[in-house]
């Protein structure tokens, strides 16, 4: 079974949702599957990067996926702008693909609210673009969040819509990888919400003891229960979800009794949490600066996910090419 991990854009870094939610289950994945995990830095042209944050950011992704426990030897990790397939079958699905469609999706729509002074036709075009990811693998599963299965499901319609017009049965219908109970939802700092760098509640997994031991201090709180047994509200529940992921139970049950008794105080439950956290990113980070110093190895990894993503995507795209017409004369 086919599985393609829609990437990450090179200009985001992984934080604790992205961790403890969607890598832990990416770790199963590629021991049973055919998995493709690329970094998206063609979408992240889209927001008009500065070339040394480009590259900077490429670089810190793939270490910290690296670090995070994808192993390149059990799965085709990958660059996006590494494989110019992708970019080929793009323009084949962009000839198919209406604008009408395109302008009602909700995160076209979403970013034209947000930045009105950069509407370009790579933010109209993104959802073929993510289509020709998925498909140039023939995948048969991609895992997604919420906020992508419009965009899913626009892939199954150009994968559907180019074999109706060609009369074939060539691209398969990619489906949701859905992890069901085992998907963790990371809230944020903020007090609501999930954990995410737009939202800047997040703790990454490169930050230092110093900048999480900060964020974990300013987290929000309330002012404290009023009476005996009080339902904590929603900044308190939050909190108590990210002690879950790092903290031992018996850590958890202490505050949540403390809180129950009215007796707690959040300044030592935020203390306690941080370095809950730090234990468990303090060694990841170590990893990303180590992988982030051995360049030879970031270059094999690179060169041996390009050669292997190749491989995958030039046999599509030749079979495309004969479908549509396009043969020797």
């Amino acid at each position: 079974m086919s599985i393609v991990v829609s990437g990450i854009r090179s200009t985001g870094n992984l934080h604790l949702g992205n961790y403890f939610g969607a890598l832990k289950n990416f770790l199963k994945m590629q021991e049973e599957n055919d998995c493709f995990f690329f970094i998206a830095d063609y979408h992240a042209l889209t927001t008009h990067p500065k070339p040394v944050d480009l590259e900077g950011g490429i670089r810190q992704v793939l270490a910290e996926y690296l670090a995070s426990g994808i192993d390149p030897e059990k799965a085709t990790v990958f660059i996006q702008s590494d494989v110019p397939e992708v970019c080929e079958l793009y323009l084949l699905l962009n000839m198919n693909a209406y604008i009408g469609e395109l302008e009602r999706t909700a995160s076209f729509k979403d970013k034209i609210r947000k930045q009105p002074e950069n509407v370009n036709a790579g933010l109209l075009t993104y959802p073929v673009l993510m289509a020709a990811d998925i498909i140039i693998h023939k995948a048969n599963h991609v895992p997604v969040g919420k906020d992508q299965e419009q965009h899913l499901e626009m892939t199954r319609k150009f994968a559907r819509r180019f074999n109706t017009m060609y009369g074939v049965d060539y691209f398969p219908e990619p489906d949701a990888y859905n992890f069901g109970k085992e998907l963790l939802k990371i809230p944020g700092l903020d007090g609501s919400g999930k954990m995410g760098k737009s939202e800047g509640n997040g703790i990454f997994l490169f930050d230092t003891p110093a900048e999480i031991r900060k964020k974990v201090m300013r987290a929000v709180t309330d002012a404290g229960p009023q009476s005996m047994d009080e339902t904590p509200s929603e900044p308190i529940k939050n909190l108590f979800t990210i002690m879950e992921v790092v903290s031992d139970p018996s850590t958890l049950q202490y505050f949540k009794e403390k809180h129950a008794s009215c007796e707690i105080r959040y300044g030592d439950l935020k203390k306690q949490l941080a370095e809950d956290i730090i234990k468990v990113t303090e060694p990841i980070r170590e990893r990303i600066t180590d992988i982030l110093a051995d360049k030879t190895y970031m270059a094999k990894v690179v060169k041996q996910g390009a050669e292997k993503a190749r491989a995958s995507a030039s046999k599509t795209v030749h079979e495309v090419r004969q479908i549509i017409g396009y043969r020797p004369i």
